[in-house]
């Protein structure tokens, strides 16, 4: 087993430019930092179906009102702005720039649970090789490429971006690593609710029970020491 850099094709070139946006490392920090509701209010606001900010405070008062603290209002200010820029892009764009958010913010936080982990272990962007296997034509999001640890991880928006072929690359993965004898955990990290990604996996028949899925509700537990690999 070993990694690869993802082709530069013109998908490649034109991600890599969002990807580098500094909207998007933005969202990613403030993200990293925030509470659920904090996180459940930038989901909300960058499905984009309005771009009122006052809407927005109102609608979620525990996080906009006189009762929350100052430097949490602070944070939740922060979120919206950012949430709003993306909201305001047009739709394909603002799909992109989601996508590049949640991996960007997936990154921070695998980096947050092993701050002694050299940082060249996580990486972007990259491709699984296997002797002879054909390799995939995408690459993975996020990888930890660590000897005896190694994660791979694929990051979506929404539940709805939970399909037969995402499950069945991640489990051919972890099946070709096995059979040459090394450990590849592979885990889904979707920015939306657990219920809506259980919902969603009970119509797939595609193979993932040793697939991790990981939901807004649980995304500090990559946080954790050895977050992903559990």
């Amino acid at each position: 087993m070993r990694f690869q850099d993802a082709a530069p094709d013109a998908r490649a070139v034109v991600y890599a430019g969002i990807q580098a946006d500094p909207l998007v490392a933005r969202a990613g920090e403030l993200l990293a930092h925030a509470s659920l509701e904090q996180r459940v209010l930038a989901r909300a606001v960058m499905n984009g179906e309005t771009t009122e900010a006052d809407a927005w405070r109102a609608m979620f008062p525990t996080l906009f009102g006189a009762e929350a603290e100052a430097a949490s209002r602070e944070i939740s200010e922060g979120i919206l702005a950012a949430a709003l820029s993306v909201a305001e892009r047009g739709e394909q764009v603002r799909s992109q720039f989601r996508g590049a958010i949640v991996e960007s913010l997936t990154e921070r936080l695998l980096r947050a649970g092993e701050p002694g982990r050299p940082a060249a272990a996580i990486r972007r962007e990259r491709r699984i090789l296997f002797d002879g296997v054909p390799a995939e034509i995408h690459p993975y999001d996020v990888t930890v490429e660590v000897d005896g640890a190694a994660v791979a991880l694929d990051c979506k928006w929404g539940a709805r971006g939970i399909s037969a072929d995402v499950l069945h690359q991640l489990d051919d993965a972890r099946r070709h690593a096995a059979d040459d004898d090394e450990r590849l955990a592979v885990v889904l990290v979707v920015f939306d609710a657990a219920r809506s990604c259980a919902v969603r996996l009970d119509r797939q028949t595609a193979p993932h029970d040793q697939t991790r899925v990981i939901a807004i509700e649980d995304l500090d537990e990559l946080a954790s020491p050895s977050g992903a690999t559990r």
